[in-house]
């Protein structure tokens, strides 16, 4: 059984993720922005969860989640899923987080990647980007093209381990509504899977993935000049080196 860090899973599909991985005898590591939605996991905790506490908009705090998670031992896998879909905090959380998480956080053997459908409609270029995140922010779109990309240099930067991006679906979470027409468990399945699984398919790195299927994502993504432009930008604006 491993042990499995989850990035925001105090709700939606990183909550169901660490349910179902509990369910199914492994050690999970849940992620809250604060104390108080930490609460909200009480359930997860009692049943031999354990707990971090950071908001990933906050780079300092995002260094404390990587220390706190690296102080309990190595870790099987990360999911990062945690991200928001609007506001101030798009590239903060989105892409800045994942990336300062995945080089601080003892390296796991299996990384997975929260992307999304919309990741096609965003804009592969950095020039203009405020890092800071002071400036104009990017599109909920741009992030996931970025952090796709993350996945995908990731795979290339260290070969020994899985890094792969995920694209869920429209799930009825709270930021997909009510009324998204995809099936939440298939939304958190193929996580589960990549994380977990001894399958041949699960064991490859580098794909990007919607319901178990590997497909095909932007173009962008298998940039390896765009990958290595957006790991010096986020190496310069947190100065933290994926290395």
């Amino acid at each position: 059984m491993g042990r499995i860090f989850i990035t925001g899973s105090t709700d939606g599909l990183g909550r169901a993720t660490a349910e179902s991985l509990l369910d199914s005898g492994h050690h999970v590591v849940v992620h809250a922005r604060n104390a108080d939605r930490l609460a909200a996991v009480r359930d997860l905790l009692d049943r031999g969860a354990t707990g971090v506490v950071g908001d990933l908009s906050d780079l300092e705090q995002t260094r404390d989640v990587a220390d706190q998670v690296n102080h309990d031992g190595p870790l099987d896998a990360v999911v990062h899923n945690a991200g928001v879909f609007n506001g101030p905090h798009i590239l903060q959380v989105n892409v800045i987080a994942p990336y300062v998480l995945t080089a601080l956080i003892r390296r796991p053997r299996r990384l997975i990647y929260l992307s999304s459908g919309m990741h096609r409609g965003g804009h592969a270029a950095l020039s203009g980007i405020d890092w800071g995140g002071q400036g104009p922010g990017v599109s909920y779109s741009d992030s996931k093209l970025y952090v796709t990309a993350l996945a995908a240099f990731v795979a290339r930067l260290w070969p020994e381990v899985l890094s792969n991006a995920v694209d869920p679906g429209w799930v009825p979470t709270r930021m997909g509504g009510p009324g998204a027409p995809d099936d939440l468990r298939l939304g958190h399945l193929t996580q589960e899977w990549l994380a977990t699984s001894e399958d041949p398919e699960a064991l490859t790195s580098g794909g990007y993935w919607h319901h178990q299927h590997r497909r095909k994502a932007h173009p962008a993504v298998y940039d390896q000049q765009l990958q290595s432009e957006l790991v010096d930008s986020l190496a310069r604006a947190t100065g933290v080196r994926l290395t």
